[in-house]
């Protein structure tokens, strides 16, 4: 039996973490309401739990690890094809006997352990044999959900018949579920591979949401909830544009979801829209515009009550204001983010915004700084947002490693800027990324006049490798987004 004090260490080996998928599956529910739904899904495949607000807490809070099976159960049922680790949740061997002893190996974001890396193939494997249930039949399949499984799309799609409107011509709480389900599930793939290879069977689910909007729905609330679904579909398939380096496909979504907000008078859907439009514009080379929207998407969110919302905005107007090179601009929304931030989480926070925490708020700060011409204090921050990233979000992980890797060759830290660029490179395994592509192009060109340093030429020779084996399907996002990068540096 092992002493306290072995105990004692064992705990402290992992330290919890917020649990931000489950908290994206919850979605508008508060934590009293899903629980209630906990239990009502339990007595329908006969198991029994306890569950409470205060189990929905301790597992958003990342104090509970993983369920007990009955639990595990019950949360497959609701959520039918996602794993554990899908739902946020560590893999029970990681928890249990032999597995829990290397649980702080299996947790470290940037380990290029062969084992590790073999532990996480394996877990993606189960992922998706799993997910294909889900993706190729009921509701799922009748939004399209085949179409954006990037490993299983073409097999799938073989399988299941266009997205048809619901029967009757009418669409009720079952559809409008599908649509919010279809968000999750594109923002959850987003998070750990990045947006290319989804961003195009994104849209059968997308055309399919916005076909349901003119069915005959018989109640107030069922309509509320399809608009603001379909809107926030458009917002997360014109993110995966966005960050394919696809600009024109990005604003035209973007533009989408705004005009959807403003018929069914959403103000937190216009604010979300208006907050991405600001992003595009700055990645675009138009900082104007980026300040306006950022502005508009303020006005839009000021009485929502989210401190967390508005700051997030207020970057974005930092951002607009770092690429018109106006440092006091930039300077004065920086410092009005940060306190915004510092007010804390609030029950009105989107469930998008599941995102925003330490790590990206540094992430962004880095990325004006960068913009202003000061990579030392950069790489700071790109730092601290390195360090900070939940490992849920494997894509950031990846994007805030290669902004730190470029200001480190700006900063003229060349070897610091190599190692850093060849942990993105082993990330890029499981990510794909027109940002982070030409965030490592601009590293690599950064670093030539320094190929004699051991590694820098490492660094050097394997992104050339990676570089010219990249799959067909790359080429095309590639290509935009390093033209892009010509016009808007790091970022």
């Amino acid at each position: 039996m092992a002493s306290p004090a072995a105990r004692s260490a064992s705990s402290r080996t992992v330290p919890a973490r917020p649990n931000t998928a489950f908290r994206q599956l919850r979605g508008r529910l508060s934590p009293g309401e899903f629980a209630a739904a906990v239990r009502r899904s339990a007595r329908e495949i006969g198991e029994q739990v306890s569950c409470d607000a205060r189990y929905v807490g301790r597992v958003e809070s990342g104090e509970i690890r993983c369920p007990n099976y009955a639990y595990e159960r019950v949360f497959r049922h609701m959520f039918p094809g996602l794993t554990l680790p899908d739902m946020g949740f560590a893999p029970r061997e990681a928890v249990r006997g032999r597995g829990a002893r290397t649980a702080a190996v299996s947790a470290a974001p940037l380990a290029t352990d062969p084992d590790h890396r073999d532990t996480r193939i394996q877990i993606c494997e189960e992922s998706d044999v799993l997910r294909r249930a889900f993706i190729t039949g009921g509701p799922a399949a009748a939004l399209g959900f085949a179409a954006l499984h990037p490993i299983e799309a073409a097999a799938a799609s073989d399988r299941v018949p266009p997205p048809r409107p619901p029967a009757g011509g009418r669409a009720g709480a079952a559809e409008a579920t599908a649509v919010e389900q279809a968000v999750r599930y594109i923002r959850l793939l987003d998070d750990r591979h990045g947006a290319e290879g989804i961003y195009h069977r994104a849209t059968q689910p997308l055309r399919a949401a916005y076909d349901l909007l003119e069915a005959d729905v018989r109640h107030r609330s069922v309509s509320d909830r399809l608009h603001t679904g379909a809107g926030e579909l458009a917002i997360s398939v014109g993110w995966l544009a966005h960050d394919s380096g696809r600009f024109d496909d990005a604003r035209s979504h973007y533009a989408e979801a705004l005009a959807t907000a403003r018929v069914c008078g959403d103000a937190a859907l216009e604010a979300h829209a208006f907050c991405n439009t600001a992003f595009l514009a700055r990645d675009a080379a138009r900082p104007r515009e980026a300040v306006r929207a950022a502005q508009a998407g303020q006005q839009a969110a000021k009485h929502l009550a989210s401190p967390r919302l508005l700051s997030l905005l207020a970057l974005r107007e930092a951002g607009g204001w770092a690429g018109l090179a106006d440092r006091p601009g930039c300077e004065q929304a920086l410092a009005r983010a940060e306190r915004l931030f510092a007010a804390g989480p609030r029950d009105g926070d989107p469930e998008w915004m599941t995102f925003y925490g330490e790590a990206e708020l540094a992430g962004l700060t880095a990325q004006c700084w960068s913009a202003l011409g000061d990579a030392g204090r950069a790489a700071e921050h790109a730092h601290r947002a390195v360090a900070l990233q939940d490992p849920h979000f494997t894509r950031n992980i990846a994007l805030f490693t290669a902004e730190l890797a470029a200001d480190l060759a700006a900063d003229g830290a060349p070897e610091e800027a190599a190692a850093a660029g060849l942990r993105v490179l082993a990330l890029l395994e499981e990510v794909r990324s027109a940002r982070i592509r030409t965030l490592l192009a601009t590293t690599a060109h950064t670093l030539r006049p320094h190929h004699t340093l051991p590694p820098v030429a490492d660094f050097l020779s394997r992104h050339a490798t990676a570089g010219a084996g990249a799959g067909a399907g790359d080429g095309e996002a590639a290509g935009d987004g390093e033209a892009a990068a010509e016009v808007v540096g790091v970022g």
